[in-house]
């Protein structure tokens, strides 16, 4: 019951079925079935349904208080109790490119500190991580920062800001960004994400004719259609940037460059669970680590360009 009780709190807190959904990563019949589920169990029903809306009847208030009450016992219960035993269970949800790089680092710290605590990384795009964050159904998030403000009891800490570039065929090697951009089939950074939104803003604001020809969210993938010559890509010089297939070039933006900011998301801290937080303090020291790495190996390539041969 209390994965429901935890999404009776995301309909009332988001105010529809879909709304719900989208947060916590559910379709909304799935939601709308953990809903009828949860008024079977207690035997009364919990909404007045009108229209689209979702809206709380008195039984439904007085249940979701209650529901509230009991998901905040029972989290600090069993953070306590585990944390206490020294065998937590720490869940994390993370996007692609911070799982190869620097969240393995902070894992591997949190571990030599805490042997004893598991920890289970949840993949998936941001979207959806938030949500999950929200619904309580994992611990912290890395996450790309929404283009809108967090709920009130959810916290932001940033972490790296990646540029973007565009990723093109090694055989484009020298030519301007926005020629290329233009004349060659485009390969889509996936509009339903936070960074495909940034891909999408850039085009408008930059009012650039693209050739449309694919779109997908997963940037390793959009990597290797490029070094196939099945196009070009607007793409963060992500964490994993320097290993991008050896068939293409990453040519910059020059002064339009343009950003996504990558960061943590954690519950608001009276509620956080105390090992959560230490992996997030090994989280944030390891992103800063690559941070301060990338830059030094910036310097060293400019100090070698400005040499010569």
């Amino acid at each position: 019951m209390l994965r429901e009780l935890r999404t009776l709190i995301a309909v009332a807190r988001h105010g529809t079925f879909a709304g719900a959904g989208a947060r916590i990563g559910l379709t909304q019949s799935a939601v709308s079935a953990q809903i009828h589920r949860l008024e079977e169990e207690l035997g009364f029903p919990l909404f007045d349904r009108t229209g689209r809306s979702a809206r709380l009847n008195a039984s439904g208030r007085e249940t979701l208080a209650l529901a509230e009450e009991l998901i905040t016992l029972y989290d600090r219960l069993g953070h306590q109790g585990l944390a206490a035993q020294g065998n937590a269970m720490v869940r994390i949800g993370a996007i692609a490119s911070a799982q190869a790089t620097f969240l393995a680092d902070a894992i591997a710290r949190f571990r030599a500190e805490l042997p004893a605590c598991r920890i289970r990384v949840v993949p998936g795009v941001s979207l959806n991580l938030l949500g999950q964050v929200d619904a309580g159904e994992v611990d912290i998030a890395v996450m790309i920062r929404p283009p809108y403000a967090l709920p009130a009891e959810l916290e932001w800490r940033s972490l790296l800001r990646e540029p973007f570039v565009l990723l093109a065929p090694a055989a484009l090697a020298g030519r301007g960004w926005r020629e290329v951009v233009e004349s060659e089939p485009f390969i889509r950074y996936d509009r339903g994400s936070f960074g495909g939104r940034l891909v999408d803003q850039f085009l408008r604001q930059q009012r650039l004719a693209v050739q449309e020809a694919i779109e997908l969210d997963e940037l390793e993938g959009i990597a290797q259609l490029v070094a196939r010559g099945l196009g070009v890509a607007l793409l963060p010089r992500t964490l994993a940037g320097g290993h991008w297939p050896a068939q293409v070039v990453a040519l910059p933006l020059g002064d339009e460059t343009f950003y996504r900011e990558v960061g943590l998301v954690e519950r608001a801290r009276h509620s956080r669970q105390p090992v959560a937080s230490r992996l997030a303090e090994h989280i944030g020291a390891a992103a800063q680590m690559l941070v301060e790495g990338q830059e030094k190996a910036a310097r060293v390539r400019g100090r070698r360009r400005a040499d010569g041969p």
